[in-house]
């Protein structure tokens, strides 16, 4: 018998899936979800969007944010000893806060075009990946990102980036004339926190990362209300910049740094770069 080839093709799927169907997935990812997906900038339902930029999720996933914005889903049988588990998104590892029945909902602004998700349990044992196209019609793809984590819940660091032309970008003021904006901030440990620029000066830039302390900051709001957190001694937490240019494209480059944070109030210049 010969099969023709869009028999081959589903008999290769049914074939994928076989495994899938005869044991239960012991990571279950809600949002995002393969395939392709499309809308507006700013998409309906995300809380914080940019008109110079692409949809950007607000500070630790209120109720009721966007799923185009947000990474959720649940590790089942995670231990209660509350380590975190590892998201990579894209290639860039961060750490995945999980609650004491495995679940998990993380902030993250994803760029236009292919995205990979993968994400795995504390021990590294169970794994989960999707990989999805990102299209929302007239959004600037961002040439210039910057990504912070750390490695302590309930900690609060802060990003901040200094342009060439002087602008300021950080949680008090998220968003500069020159197009560049903090997309997310995160105050109850872990992150990420991402800045983005769909298109970024020549010049140099300065990367900042501010110990701004523990617990929430504020009212939990995007913006904050400058009132000085809880200033609980914390531990020393090790903070994770990466820097992305042209991101998504032949010419993209990455770069990652890792800068032991001790106190709380440390302000550390983690690195200094001309772009192109």
């Amino acid at each position: 018998m010969t099969l023709r080839y869009p028999q081959v093709l589903l008999l290769l799927c049914a074939l994928t899936a076989l495994p899938s169907a005869l044991a239960a997935d012991p990571i279950k990812l809600d949002t995002p979800i393969g395939g392709w997906r499309s809308g507006a900038p700013g998409g309906e339902g995300e809380n914080f969007s940019q008109t110079v930029n692409y949809p950007a999720s607000s500070v630790n996933t209120p109720p009721g944010q966007a799923n185009t914005a947000r990474i959720s889903g649940q590790i089942k049988g995670t231990p209660k000893n509350n380590e975190p588990g590892q998201l990579i998104v894209n290639g860039v590892s961060l750490p995945l806060k999980v609650d004491e029945e495995g679940r998990f909902d993380r902030p993250f602004s994803f760029p236009n075009g292919s995205n990979s998700v993968e994400v795995r349990s504390a021990d590294g044992q169970q794994r989960h990946r999707t990989q999805f196209l990102n299209t929302t019609g007239g959004a600037t793809p961002a040439k210039l990102r910057v990504l912070l984590t750390w490695d302590s819940d309930g900690t609060d660091l802060d990003l901040h980036l200094v342009t060439p032309d002087g602008a300021h970008i950080w949680y008090g003021d998220r968003v500069a004339p020159n197009g560049a904006a903090l997309d997310v901030d995160v105050t109850t440990g872990y992150g990420p926190e991402i800045f983005a620029m769909p298109a970024p000066i020549k010049g140099q830039y300065l990367v900042y990362v501010n110990y701004y302390g523990g617990g929430y900051r504020g009212d939990g709001d995007e913006e904050g209300d400058g009132e000085p957190v809880e200033q609980a001694q914390q531990a020393l937490t090790t903070a994770k910049v990466t820097v992305i240019t042209e991101e998504g494209t032949p010419s993209e480059k990455m770069e990652t740094f890792v800068v032991p944070m001790r106190a709380v109030g440390e302000l550390t210049l983690v690195k200094s770069f001309s772009y192109p």
